[in-house]
C-alpha cells in the first residue's frame, strides 16, 4: 500500500528552479495548490546552493540584451535554441531585480551603490552579479525563506520513482514518490508535474554536482515517453580540485578567479593557454580551458597526481582573501592558502547542457509535464557559459511557475492507473528482496571509470562504441543488485536506485556522443575534430517508445543569429 496524496502542481525538485517556480505560482494564485518534493533538505540540497560565481545580467547601460544574447549562441556553438537564450537575456534583468527587491537577497555593491558585476569567461561584458563567492547560498536562503513564509507544502528527504501516466501515455497525471527517511511510498494524484531535479552527471568519477543529482528527472521523464534532446553535451569545469581519497576531489573553483586574472600552468611551470586560445587565455570558454587542460595532462606534462595549477598569488593575498572568502576556505581545509600559493585541479565534469525538450514557458511534448533549470535543455547550446546557470534557473523556473498556475486552472484531475504504481513499487522493491547480489557501490566505481575515460572530454567513436556495450553490461548487473535493511533511510537501496537513473542518462549521453559527428563545444571528437556546420548545425533527439529507444536529427532555426 502506498500513502495517497493530491495537489494542484506538484514540483520535483527544490533548487533555484523548483523554489522560484513554486513561488510564482503560489504569487498568482493563492488557492492553487503547490507542492514541493525535494530529495535532502529545503535549501540545503542541490547545486544552485554550490553557486560561487554568480548571475549573468544586462544591467551597464554600456552593454546590452543583444551582446548577452550573442555571447550566449557563440557560447554554445548555435546549437541553441535561440528563442530560448533571448528569453533568458530579456528575463534576467527582471528576475535579478525581483531576487533582490523582493525576495530579499543582498548582492554586492559597487561603490556608487549599484549592484557589482565581475568578469567571467567567454563574455564580452563584465555582467557577473555575485554576492563575493557565495552567490548561491545567498540565493537559495532567501528563497527558502520565502518558501516558508508563504507555508508551501514541502516533503523533504523524498524521492521521485516514477511518473504517472493517463492509459494512452500522452498526459502526465501523477507520480510515485519514496520518503527515504520513513521508507514510505507515496501516490500523487497532480494535474501538473514540473522537473526541476537537475539532471547532473554524477555519471562520471570526477563531478562537481551536489550528491542528490543522479539524472532522476532526466530518467523518469525519458521512461514515460518525453522527448530529450542534445543529452551528448556535457560541461566540464576547468578547474576541480584534486585531492586523492576525498569527497572534496573534483569539487569546483569558480571562475571567477580566471575571470579576476588566474593564471593556469602545466607540471613544467609553462602557462599553457596561451598556444590553446592566445587571445582569450584563461578567460576563454569552459569546454576550451577544460580540453587545453585534459590534452596537458594527457601528454604527460601533468602534475604527479594528475592535474594542473591554478595560480592567483600574484594578485595579491589581501585581494584574495577579500573576494573570494569561500574558495579560500574550502583549499584551506585540505592544507593549501590559495591566497599565497598554487593548487592543483583538473577538469571535473559539471553541467548536462542536454535534458527536457522545452519551448519558453516550461512545456514539454506530453501534456501536463513542464522542466525548468538542469532538467530542460536549449538554452545552452553545446556549452554553458559561467553565470547563466544560476540565470536560467531562476528566470525559468519563474516562468514556469506563471505558466503552470494559470494551465492547471483549466485541467482536471484524472484517475491514477494503479498498474502503474504496482509497477513502480515492484521495481523498486526488487533490490530489497534479493539475500545476495552485485554490490552496488563497486558499481558506481566501474560506470565512472567507463564515462571518464570513453564519453569524457575527448571523445572517440571507438571508445563510444565500447562505452554503450560496457553500460548496457553495468545495467544487467545493476539488475541483480541486493540491498538488505528494509525500505527505512536505507543508503544502499538509495544507491541502487540512483544508479538505475545514472545509467538511463550515462547511455543516452553516450549514443549521443556517437552520432553527433563533429566537435562543437563540450562535445569533442578525436575522429571528427572540426566544427562542420553544413551538416551538424542540428540537435540531436532521444525518446522511448514501444519499440525502444528512437533517436533522430532536427536543424537548428537560425532565425536570430547565424555563425
Amino acid at each position: 500500500m502506498t500513502e495517497q496524496l493530491t495537489t494542484d502542481i506538484l514540483i520535483l525538485g527544490t533548487g533555484g528552479a523548483g523554489l522560484m517556480a513554486a513561488l510564482h505560482a503560489h504569487w498568482r494564485d493563492p488557492n492553487v495548490e503547490v507542492t514541493l518534493v525535494s530529495k535532502g533538505l529545503l535549501g540545503k540540497s542541490g547545486c544552485t546552493r554550490m553557486v560561487q560565481g554568480g548571475y549573468n545580467v544586462v544591467l551597464n547601460p554600456k552593454d546590452s540584451v543583444q551582446a548577452h544574447f550573442e555571447d550566449t549562441v557563440k557560447g554554445g556553438g548555435f546549437i541553441n535554441d535561440q528563442d530560448l537564450a533571448w528569453t533568458l537575456v530579456n528575463d534576467a534583468p527582471r528576475i535579478v531585480l525581483e531576487l533582490e527587491n523582493k525576495i530579499g537577497c543582498l548582492f554586492d555593491r559597487s561603490p556608487d551603490g549599484r549592484i557589482h558585476q565581475k568578469a567571467f569567461a567567454g563574455q564580452t561584458f563584465d555582467r557577473t552579479v555575485h554576492k563575493g563567492d557565495l552567490t548561491g547560498i545567498e540565493i537559495m536562503a532567501r528563497l527558502r525563506d520565502q518558501v516558508l513564509h508563504t507555508g508551501i507544502r514541502c516533503l523533504q528527504e523524498t524521492r521521485g520513482l516514477e511518473l504517472l501516466t493517463t492509459a494512452d501515455g500522452k498526459r502526465v497525471i501523477g507520480a510515485v514518490l519514496l520518503d527515504i527517511r520513513r521508507g514510505v511510498y507515496i501516490t500523487v494524484r497532480c494535474k501538473a508535474v514540473i522537473l526541476a531535479t537537475g539532471a547532473g552527471p554524477l555519471m562520471y568519477q570526477r563531478s562537481a554536482c551536489a550528491q542528490e543529482k543522479t539524472s532522476d528527472g532526466l530518467a523518469m521523464a525519458y521512461r514515460v515517453g518525453t522527448h530529450l534532446m542534445d543529452m551528448e553535451m556535457v560541461q566540464f569545469h576547468p578547474t576541480g580540485l584534486v585531492v586523492p581519497g576525498s569527497r572534496l576531489n573534483g569539487a569546483l573553483l569558480e571562475e571567477g578567479l580566471r575571470g579576476a586574472g588566474a593564471h593556469l600552468f602545466n607540471g613544467k611551470g609553462e602557462r599553457y593557454m596561451q598556444k590553446y586560445d592566445p587571445e582569450r587565455q584563461e578567460r576563454s570558454t569552459r569546454d576550451r580551458v577544460s580540453r587545453a587542460g585534459y590534452m596537458e595532462i594527457a601528454d604527460g606534462r601533468g602534475t604527479e597526481n594528475g592535474g594542473v595549477w591554478l595560480d592567483v598569488s600574484h594578485l595579491g593575498a589581501e585581494f584574495v582573501e577579500k573576494n573570494f572568502v569561500g574558495m579560500r576556505d574550502r583549499c584551506l581545509r585540505i592544507g593549501v592558502d590559495l591566497a599565497r600559493e598554487k593548487i592543483e585541479v583538473c577538469p571535473t565534469a559539471h553541467f548536462n547542457m542536454g535534458g527536457v525538450r522545452i519551448n519558453r514557458d516550461g512545456f514539454s511534448n506530453l501534456t501536463g509535464l513542464f522542466a525548468a533549470g538542469e532538467d530542460s535543455s536549449g538554452v545552452h547550446g553545446a556549452n554553458r557559459l559561467g553565470g547563466n546557470g544560476v540565470a536560467e534557473s531562476t528566470v525559468f523556473g519563474a516562468r514556469v511557475g506563471d505558466t503552470v498556475v494559470q494551465w492547471v486552472k483549466d485541467a482536471d484531475l484524472t484517475e491514477i492507473q494503479n498498474e502503474q504504481v504496482n509497477q513502480a513499487v515492484e521495481t523498486a522493491d526488487a533490490f530489497l528482496a534479493r539475500d545476495k547480489g552485485e554490490n552496488v557501490f563497486a558499481l558506481r566505481e566501474e560506470l565512472g571509470k567507463v564515462m571518464w575515460d570513453r564519453v569524457g572530454i575527448v571523445r572517440h567513436g571507438d571508445k563510444l562504441k565500447r562505452a554503450i556495450q560496457e553500460i548496457a553490461m553495468l545495467q544487467e548487473r545493476t539488475n541483480t543488485v541486493a540491498a538488505k535493511g528494509g525500505r527505512k533511510f536505507n543508503l544502499g537501496w538509495q544507491q541502487a536506485l540512483d544508479m538505475r537513473n545514472l545509467l538511463t542518462a550515462a547511455d543516452l549521453i553516450a549514443r549521443s556522443a556517437l552520432m553527433r559527428e563533429d566537435s562543437r563545444g563540450a562535445h569533442y571528437r578525436e575522429d571528427f575534430s572540426t566544427t562542420d556546420n553544413a551538416n551538424w548545425l542540428k540537435n540531436i533527439y532521444s525518446a522511448r517508445n514501444d519499440d525502444g529507444l528512437k533517436m533522430w536529427t532536427e536543424s537548428v532555426k537560425l532565425d536570430r543569429l547565424k555563425p
